[in-house]
């Protein structure tokens, strides 16, 4: 609402804005001229966690790992009951017991499968934010139809795997299988599927990403973690990634990085921690080698241990 210039009554430009009531009054005749009625004030301070709890009249946000987005209610709490006679405690029950069957198969499903993939969350120690894309991709899938004659265990450890790409945080199907007790093979064709059908746009891992988690479970040092990281980008760059497993790659170039720093681990070592067999990393590793010329490095490095 644009500001008035003067008075339509006497014509005064003198003007006041009452910010308290949000009015514009002329000072002359006393006419409210406009109610903006805009707040321009802090309503509340708040100085410990308490008394912000007590002032605050909104909840907690939506969230898509509740089946109702947190926005649903129940009737009464079970603390209630010790506070009710005999006659109001049945029919505390009977209103709760109908508030429960009166609900949808897709809140029903929701229900389950959202304490599932809590669980296998929890076990593979995923951040929040890749908790609550997963539960958002698992819920357009139930809404969309996709989960119907398919596991829901499946589709959970789908929904997680795709979170996980699109968050960058790397996990393997292997991890995934571990956590939901689904074959890696399955769990591979449910999260094709569903990106598919949802129109979901995933690029391709980067191996660098595996690097700190492998590193930090063989315990190499950071210098080691650096050098298998520029192995990877130099490998990019001659495009020797493409059309080869992630994890291999960052397998291999973590052990070829380690033999350059002096830290040698074997391959059985780095193969348990990837997931990954000997052979692949064998085969990269000649790969690397081979294309990148870093023989010349290892061989100095057994020089000055010589």
């Amino acid at each position: 609402m644009a500001f008035v210039k003067k008075c339509p009554e006497c014509g005064s430009i003198n003007l006041l804005l009452n910010k308290d009531k949000g009015e514009v009054i002329c000072n002359n005749c006393g006419l409210v001229i406009e109610e903006k009625m805009v707040d321009f004030d802090q309503e509340w301070r708040e100085f410990d966690s308490d008394a912000a709890a007590q002032k605050r009249r909104t909840g907690a946000p939506m969230s898509y790992t509740h089946f109702d987005q947190g926005l649903g209610t129940d009737v009464g709490r079970k603390g209630d009951l010790y506070s009710l006679d005999a006659k109001s405690k049945n029919k505390f029950f009977r209103l709760r017991k109908w508030q429960q069957r009166i609900s949808t198969a897709i809140e029903r499903n929701l229900k389950l499968a959202l304490s599932e993939l809590k669980r296998v969350s929890s076990f593979l120690k995923l951040p929040r934010s890749v908790e609550e894309e997963a539960s958002r991709i698992y819920t357009l899938a139930v809404q969309k139809g996709l989960v119907r004659g398919r596991s829901m265990e499946s589709v959970v450890a789908g929904a997680l795997y795709a979170a996980c790409r699109r968050h960058d945080v790397p996990r393997t199907l292997d991890e995934l299988s571990e956590a939901s007790s689904i074959e890696k093979k399955e769990i591979g064709r449910t999260y094709r599927f569903i990106t598919r059908e949802l129109g979901i746009k995933i690029l391709p891992s980067n191996p660098a990403d595996y690097i700190a988690r492998f590193a930090s479970a063989l315990n190499l040092t950071a210098e080691t973690q650096s050098k298998s990281v520029e192995i990877i980008e130099r490998a990019q760059e001659i495009e020797l990634t493409s059309g080869r497993g992630p994890t291999g790659i960052a397998a291999a170039a973590l052990y070829v990085a380690a033999l350059i720093n002096g830290e040698k681990r074997t391959q059985r070592e780095v193969a348990d921690v990837a997931g990954v067999t000997e052979v692949t990393i064998r085969n990269r590793y000649k790969e690397l080698l081979s294309e990148l010329d870093l023989e010349s490095e290892i061989k100095k490095t057994k020089k000055k241990k010589e």
